[in-house]
């Protein structure tokens, strides 16, 4: 519960600290997150494609969020056991990431460039937290800011339980892509 308070409530804050440093806080609700998973049996691979993300480059603060049930696959049947049997998306709805970006160089989105930077914070995946540290892509070209990053998640880490009748069909690392796209424009 006090999560569903925190997210709402740190984008009021994104939103209002945006206002007092020049308008950097950039929000998207059409981000994407792929995840692969690689099993002897069977290959698993999903798309959610309305990531909810803010980003505020006067502070480097980053949150991304999306539902667990936004996750599309191929196969509806292999949907239906993900949400119910292994993410339990009724009882955690949500992933969450809260961290920073961490650049030797201010990220400026007026100038076109590209930037190498290190995204550390914590997520939280099936109702477990933990810390988060991956190497990360900004580029700024013609008023839009992506961002891009992969990471691998361990199902174990997030008490994400896999029957051993299973076991050769679910990976138990699963790679992570995230995708974001803010216009830059309006700063």
């Amino acid at each position: 519960m006090k999560l569903q308070i925190l997210i709402p409530m740190l984008f009021f804050v994104l939103s209002i600290n945006s206002e007092l440093n020049a308008q950097t806080t950039m929000i998207t609700k059409e981000g994407k997150t792929h995840f692969y998973s690689y099993a002897p049996l069977e290959d698993i691979e999903a798309v959610n494609s309305t990531v909810t993300a803010a980003l505020d480059l006067s502070t480097n603060e980053v949150v991304v969020k999306m539902l667990i049930k936004d996750f599309v696959f191929d196969n509806s049947l292999m949907q239906e056991h993900f949400n119910e049997n292994y993410m339990e998306s009724d009882q955690y709805p949500n992933a969450i990431f809260i961290g920073k970006l961490i650049s030797e160089n201010k990220i400026d989105p007026k100038k076109d460039g590209t930037y190498a930077v290190e995204l550390e914070g914590e997520i939280d995946i099936h109702g477990v937290k933990k810390p988060l540290k991956t190497n990360a892509t900004i580029s700024i070209s013609n008023g839009k800011l992506s961002a891009d990053t992969k990471f691998s998640v361990m199902t174990a880490d997030h008490k994400i339980k896999i029957p051993k009748i299973v076991i050769k069909n679910i990976a138990e690392k699963i790679d992570v892509t995230i995708n974001l796209g803010f216009d830059t424009r309006n700063l």
